[in-house]
């Protein structure tokens, strides 16, 4: 009976990291979306500073991406350790 319920942990842990990695993707890709949005807007209405509008947006979403991923290995790394 023991041994189940080891197992049973063991499952719950590693589907709370895969969701918790996915929530992670998730939420970069709205993060990064909304980025996209804010340069198109702000260049359809300056479209003298484009370059650093484009430069400013290209960087930001580096920063969510960077997070997205030490949030996604931390998930993995948390539900494979026992």
């Amino acid at each position: 009976m023991a041994n189940m319920l080891s197992i049973l942990l063991d499952g719950m842990g590693q589907l709370g990291g895969g969701i918790g990695a996915g929530l992670a993707a998730i939420g970069a890709g709205i993060g990064i979306g909304q980025i996209g949005k804010g340069a198109t807007e702000g260049i359809a209405r300056q479209p003298e500073s484009s370059g650093d509008i484009r430069g400013a947006a290209i960087v930001l979403a580096a920063f969510i991406e960077g997070v997205a991923l030490f949030g996604a290995v931390i998930c993995i790394i948390l539900a494979t350790s026992k």
